[in-house]
């Protein structure tokens, strides 16, 4: 009798546990009312926890935002984070001088790795009208060889992501959106971007991938299987009714992790659904975490407090901790060493 394809399966809670590489996941999916002037909520803010407000009222939370939901400059050491942002918007700035502005599909991929101090701001930038922001931020860890790498980040803009549409037999549809890594089947095939250079994924046996998959109702689609044979998958079905992996059903909201060396077929029940696809070749090195520093020891993330406190990363240059642009800019980045990166213009600015 062959072993079954599922290894363990669980509800999802917050953040979303995942395995080596990677160090969680947080799926943020705010229903934000119309803006204000200072592209805040266009709605009270009483009865909110300002400054630790994860409480959801009303559909929406304003996070670490006292005026503008998002999270206020705050410091990192040894990982990356990648936000694919699905719904609106995110205003970035950082302590190298760096600054962006992005959102409707785009990915920004920041390698923290010796120390970055960053904000991530929601403007909600309609006044007549709703702001929902739907976004995951993924921490991705770094090898200890990268930890101390030079921080930077890299713009993967929604225009530029590939995608792969799949057709099964009886003609119901699923979209792949492939983040980092291949994916493949005989009808065709898409392949990520490049990720940062001192990124785990930027090496070939590390097989890193990061998948969004969309279904019809009652589709069918066949995962290829992972390049490593070390490779771990997880998949997170965050958004449906009902679902069957490799032939076990499973409720929506949980997480499943199945063996990533065989295909994977899928089917859908009687509405569509969504599911995130998290894969990668274990580092299998110690994690030390305290808060925003991952490293491989609890003397390294000592080491980057005082670190932290010494230096603040090089400062913060911004004249607020929470800053955000103009309401009409569009989408753009600029980078550290002066370098504007426009969006392209074919999607909403």
């Amino acid at each position: 009798m062959p072993a079954s394809p599922i290894l363990s399966h669980q509800p999802l809670g917050f953040p979303w546990q995942t395995i080596d590489p990677f160090l969680f996941c947080v799926h943020h999916d705010d229903a934000y009312p119309a803006g204000n002037a200072s592209m805040g909520p266009q709605a009270s803010l009483q009865g909110r926890n300002l400054g630790q407000d994860f409480g959801r009222k009303d559909g929406w939370s304003m996070y670490h935002g006292q005026t503008v939901p998002g999270f206020p400059s705050h410091p990192h050491r040894g990982f990356e984070t990648v936000t694919i942002v699905r719904q609106g918007f995110i205003d970035h700035s950082d302590s190298l001088g760096a600054t962006a502005r992005f959102g409707a599909g785009d990915v920004q991929w920041l390698t923290a790795g010796e120390g970055i101090v960053h904000c991530e701001m929601f403007p909600l930038r309609r006044t007549d009208s709703p702001n929902p922001v739907e976004l995951f931020q993924i921490w991705l860890n770094l090898p200890a060889k990268n930890k101390m790498a030079e921080p930077h980040f890299t713009m993967l803009w929604n225009e530029h992501i590939h995608s792969l549409r799949v057709t099964d037999a009886l003609g119901h549809a699923s979209a792949v959106r492939v983040v980092a890594g291949h994916f493949a089947t005989p009808a065709g095939s898409a392949r990520g971007l490049p990720p940062p250079p001192a990124s785990w994924a930027s090496q070939n046996d590390a097989d890193v991938a990061i998948w969004t998959l969309s279904m019809d109702a009652r589709a069918r689609l066949v995962l290829p299987p992972a390049a490593h044979n070390a490779t771990r998958r997880q998949l997170y079905f965050f958004r449906g009714s009902s679902l069957e992996i490799g032939g076990h059903s499973v409720n929506v909201q949980t997480v499943t992790e199945v063996r990533a060396q065989e295909a994977l077929e899928l089917t859908n029940g009687d509405a569509a659904c969504e599911l995130l696809m998290l894969q990668g070749r274990p580092i299998g090195e110690p994690v030390a975490q305290h808060g925003p520093f991952v490293m491989n020891t609890q003397a390294e993330v000592a080491q980057a407090f005082a670190d932290y406190r010494r230096t603040e990363f090089g400062g913060w240059p911004w004249p607020v901790r929470d800053p955000v642009h103009p309401r009409e800019r569009g989408r753009f980045a600029r980078h550290a060493d002066g370098h504007v990166e426009e969006a392209p213009a074919s999607a909403t600015a």
